[in-house]
């Protein structure tokens, strides 16, 4: 791999070992590697898992490669390989993975092109300087999203009282550019009319941007036309003109209205999954009731776009707020006290991230504003000890630690990411890997594991010549990754021991024929028929003690508050399942483990049985029987606007869908 004259490569010996081989994958990874990671190589074919990990293994040490030679650093080609290799090694036997954005796009001509919002999974945008800037927040979340990042964003520009007056129409047409940079531009001119910054065309020309269906080059998935964006223009004027006739201040529910709106664009604008979740006070009770029913209903408005949380303070009475989180799950409870003190909570406070004000969708990065994070993820039950797992966080760390050497195209979220080198090194299959070594096992695998990245960061840091990292250690949600080596998502509990997994996928897709071919059990999506199919995988979870169904709120609780004690510097990505009778207890919950967390979100538990749902419990002889029909899966070719784009943070439980 070379870029402006500066080359890594992983040498032709050591790759032949791994070439016409795959690796052991769980029952959905390889059509799950297939439908999200594996990039074209040509007009039939796309990459293999080997062509993957070579991909972003020299794309990773190309990055190191270029930091050293642009600042005259020492850098040795012989120990560069042997680590590389390692790295590989490490990512074949599923011992730890970039996130989904990265294994999609470290090491492409994009990332190089467009800089280090590609690689970065999430990030935070706040709001309380809307008064001096009131475009700025809603356009970094666009953009941003446009990229694949989940950002999150807070309600504190509703305290500014900023008014909005009628914008100057003037007789130009704007003619919107066929690029990220052309939406996000009209976008911006929109609203900065509204404070006099900018003026309103007489007319806005869409006809530059390509038609649906066309395939996006480089980040991959497919053009939806201008119609998204042509809604979210006719939303915002629509809704600004509206608080321009009341004569009425900027307010909680028109933040996070435009928010929103962006993010409805975005979803429907080629990439096909990103997310928001929206912080706001305990009191606000316009917050607490942005989606009731009938604001849910309202298609003006796109209130199903984020997720909601509060920022709770410690001490505070959950007592009213709690019996609405436990009917429908929100809001969930954010601490940015204990965020902004501690790192992990069994050490002392250090408040070295004092200047905090959110966090990103799934709750896992603790962020300041204009921030991004880039995560990786390691899975310790696909270890044989603890020294096994301490090498490969070695490993894991120099991915996440070289992501932070490659700016963004944002100034603002440069000043803040190169200050603070914020990396999340993650754990996937907790729960399977207390099963396997035990609680008191798991968490001095967490302590010490965690020692060793502070280890490293030391040392890397000072080869490099860049700050420490703020924080190292999270717990993402995982989601489509953790599909690959077959292991529980997060720190989140299996749906049974024996259960059918469903995956959509487009109708236009040759991906569900060739699974059907293949003996899995394909069918219409009664939702969308004409336009999406979902397959059907029969799964049986290795070192299998409970279903989710069968653990109580309580101990979900604990386990996510020694996590956050024993590992996690940065945050513990949780949704706690509750039972109907555990509902009353929620606000004692909150009283007694607020101290202990940072974050926590929750979903109730029901009886509700849906049609073609994501998991479907079976019994063992239904499994057996499933399994016994499939054939060897061949997922060559697969066209490159057919695949679907898991590009942010990978958390089934906060995406837009």
């Amino acid at each position: 791999m070379e870029r402006d004259g500066i080359s890594f490569s992983l040498s032709d010996n050591f790759l032949s070992k791994y070439k016409g081989k795959q690796p052991k994958w769980g029952p959905l990874g390889y059509f799950t590697y297939k439908r999200t990671y594996s990039r074209p190589l040509s007009k039939n074919k796309t990459e293999e898992f080997w062509q993957t990990c070579q991909r972003v293994v020299e794309g990773c040490f190309l990055i190191q490669k270029k930091h050293c030679m642009s600042l005259n650093l020492p850098w040795s080609n012989r120990k560069a390989q042997k680590s590389a290799q390692e790295m590989f090694k490490r990512m074949w036997d599923f011992k730890f993975l970039p996130p989904g954005r990265g294994l999609w796009a470290m090491g492409s001509e994009f990332i190089f092109d467009k800089g280090g919002s590609a690689l970065n999974n999430c990030g935070f945008v706040g709001t309380a300087e809307l008064d001096a800037d009131f475009s700025a927040p809603f356009v970094w979340l666009m953009d941003m999203s446009m990229y694949g990042v989940g950002v999150g964003f807070d309600t504190k520009g509703a305290e500014k009282e900023v008014f909005l007056k009628k914008p100057k129409r003037t007789k130009d047409v704007h003619v919107v550019e066929d690029s990220r940079e052309g939406w996000v531009a009209l976008f911006q001119r929109v609203l900065d009319s509204y404070v006099g910054r900018d003026s309103l065309p007489s007319d806005i020309d869409y006809s530059q941007i390509r038609e649906p269906g066309s395939p996006i080059k480089g980040f991959g998935g497919i053009a939806p036309g201008y119609k998204p964006l042509k809604e979210l223009i006719d939303r915002t004027l629509r809704i600004l003109d509206k608080y321009v006739a009341e004569e009425a201040p900027v307010d909680t529910p028109l933040i996070v209205d435009l928010m929103n709106f962006a993010g409805a664009a975005v979803v429907a604008g080629g990439i096909r999954r990103t997310a928001e979740i929206a912080f706001g006070d305990m009191q606000d009770e316009e917050f607490l009731h942005l989606k009731d029913l009938e604001n849910l209903k309202n298609n003006d408005l796109a209130r199903w776009a984020s997720n909601n949380s509060v920022v709770a303070a410690v001490g505070a009475d959950y007592t009213n707020i709690a019996t609405q989180t436990a009917i429908n799950g929100e809001p969930g409870y954010f601490w940015l006290e204990n965020a902004q003190a501690y790192g992990r909570m069994i050490d002392p406070p250090n408040w070295v991230d004092y200047r905090i004000s959110g966090c990103n969708p799934c709750s896992e990065q603790s962020l300041e504003s204009w921030e991004l994070c880039n995560l990786v993820e390691s899975f310790p039950s696909r270890h044989e000890d603890l020294e096994d797992y301490k090498t490969t966080l070695k490993y894991a760390y120099m991915y996440a630690k070289t992501v932070t050497l490659l700016p963004t195209h944002d100034p603002r979220t440069n000043a803040v990411m190169l200050r603070n080198r914020r990396i999340g090194l993650s754990q996937t299959g907790i729960v399977e890997n207390i099963n396997r070594v035990g609680l008191r096992e798991h968490l001095r695998w967490c302590d010490l594991g965690y020692k060793e990245v502070r280890h490293w960061d030391k040392i890397y840091s000072d080869w490099l010549c860049v700050p420490e990292s703020i924080k190292v250690t999270s717990v993402k949600p995982s989601g489509t990754v953790s599909l690959l080596p077959g292991v529980t998502p997060g720190i989140h509990f299996p749906h049974s021991e024996y259960y059918i997994r469903r995956v959509r996928v487009g109708s236009n897709s040759p991906l569900w024929g060739i699974m059907k071919e293949a003996g899995y059990p394909v069918e219409p999506d009664k939702m969308q028929p004409d336009y999406t199919m979902i397959v059907s995988f029969p799964v049986h979870e290795d070192h299998f003690d409970r279903r989710k169904s069968e653990v109580s709120m309580w101990e979900q609780f604990e386990l996510a508050a020694q996590i956050q004690a024993y590992w996690a510097d940065n945050q513990v990505s949780v949704t706690i399942t509750i039972k109907p009778e555990e509902s009353q207890d929620l606000p004692r919950a909150l009283s007694m483990y607020e101290s202990r967390l940072k974050s926590v979100s929750f979903l109730p538990l029901t009886d509700h049985q849906y049609e073609q749902a994501p998991y479907e419990e079976i019994t063992e002889s239904e499994y057996k029987k499933l399994h016994s029909k499939l054939k060897k899966v061949r997922l060559n070719p697969v066209d490159e606007e057919d695949r679907v784009v898991d590009k942010f943070c990978d958390g089934d439980t906060c995406e837009i869908k």
